[in-house]
């Protein structure tokens, strides 16, 4: 008889509780024990830097009227183009732009570096009735008849990042075509550019790009577009129409934290990464095989390594490989304080589980401490993995 995993997270929906189930342990650990014993390391944690004099102009007119134009200029500064715009996340920014140029039945053309792609991208094609094609391969990419929207993933969720000469010639086919190009480089924008040495998205010829200004920087949970004016116009359009644009406070945070922005904690992630690497290699002693991956920016343990390594235990027995993650992700953050993005994530998000060496709060936390956290956390999680209830009461209670 085929055997078929339990499921524990069913719909998004339960991701959702899982979320909160998340954020009431992170409220008792900031009760108990102070902010200094949580460390987000999800690489996305953001910031809100603003002054007292700041905060007296955050009202609904005065506000855009003073911050905008300091974010057009910095915006810019930071992704080239013609003219920005700020939105309340990037997902409001791919619906913006899916609803702004792309017609009923037409198709949508995704290229990314590695499936899967984020899910807001195929939510709002088919929010408009769009059909929507994906390819990781540029052997077999093509373009149909009747393309409305070519999008290109500079760095996937996972933070793998697309080849710079891939990325060239996507654009010069969908200029060919008379297409436009629309990039999300949600941590791309940073990722790519000073650890791979690559161009903004809009010098490589991209019409369009949208970053996220809390991912790999001390900016607000937002969303900054730029490209060219026309199409930006049209963008701004409907974003207001639907209430996706950013309010006030997003925008003076973006300012702010573009610019504090200078890299140092991406550069300086790399020998982290080394170091935690080395550590996690010499205390497995083979236990934990081949679990640990790189990032760019740090370590992982995805779903196939995870899945993998708790076969050679033979613990995989009853639940899903992907609540697996999530079985863990919940354990670090209850018994070692460490928020990675599988505990808090918004439904449809990878599962994998990324120690982010880039984040602000690895300043205070040593590679040797994190490598017995994870340690520590990973062998208690064995011990729940293959209890129902107990797996059920982490991710639920």
């Amino acid at each position: 008889m085929l055997k078929v995993d339990i499921m524990l997270i069913k719909n998004s929906q339960d991701e959702v509780k899982k979320r909160e189930s998340s954020f009431k342990i992170i409220k008792s650990i900031l009760n108990e024990k102070g902010r200094r014993d949580l460390y987000d390391l999800t690489g996305l944690s953001g910031g809100f830097i603003a002054s007292e004099n700041d905060l007296n102009l955050l009202e609904t007119y005065v506000g855009p009227a003073i911050f905008e134009e300091e974010l057009e200029t910095l915006g810019k500064e930071h992704l080239g183009g013609e003219k920005v715009l700020a939105v309340n996340r990037t997902s409001s920014g791919i619906l913006a732009t899916i609803l702004s140029l792309v017609c009923e039945n037409s198709y949508i053309i995704h290229y990314l570096p590695e499936f899967p792609a984020h899910p807001s991208i195929t939510r709002s094609a088919k929010l408009i009735g769009a059909n929507y094609i994906e390819f990781d391969n540029l052997d077999d990419f093509h373009i149909p008849e009747n393309t409305s929207l070519i999008i290109i993933t500079g760095s996937t969720m996972d933070h793998k990042v697309i080849d710079e000469d891939i990325f060239k010639e996507v654009i010069n086919r969908a200029k060919m075509r008379k297409i436009p190009v629309f990039v999300d480089d949600a941590s791309g924008a940073r990722l790519r550019t000073i650890l791979f040495n690559q161009k903004k998205a809009i010098d490589l010829g991209a019409d369009l790009v949208v970053t996220s200004t809390d991912k790999l920087m001390f900016g607000p949970r937002g969303g900054l577009m730029a490209g060219k004016k026309e199409l930006i116009n049209k963008i701004k359009s409907k974003a207001h129409q639907f209430g996706l644009e950013a309010q006030p406070p997003s925008i003076l945070a973006m300012v702010n934290g573009l610019k504090s922005f200078n890299g140092e904690n991406i550069k300086n992630s790399i020998e982290k990464k080394q170091e935690l690497i080395n550590l996690l290699n010499n205390k497995s002693s083979g236990t934990l095989g081949n679990v640990f991956e790189e990032t760019p920016t740090g370590v992982m343990i995805s779903e196939e390594s995870l899945k993998n390594e708790l076969k050679s235990h033979r613990l995989l027995d009853n639940i899903s490989s992907k609540d697996c993650c999530f079985l863990l992700a919940m354990n670090l953050l209850k018994n070692e304080g460490i928020i990675t993005i599988p505990a808090v994530s918004m439904p449809g998000a990878s599962p994998t589980i990324r120690f982010d060496l880039s984040s602000h709060d690895c300043e205070k936390l040593k590679m040797e401490t994190l490598a017995d956290k994870i340690f520590n956390s990973f062998n208690s999680f064995l011990e729940i993995v293959n209890d129902y209830d107990k797996s059920e009461e982490l991710l639920f209670s």
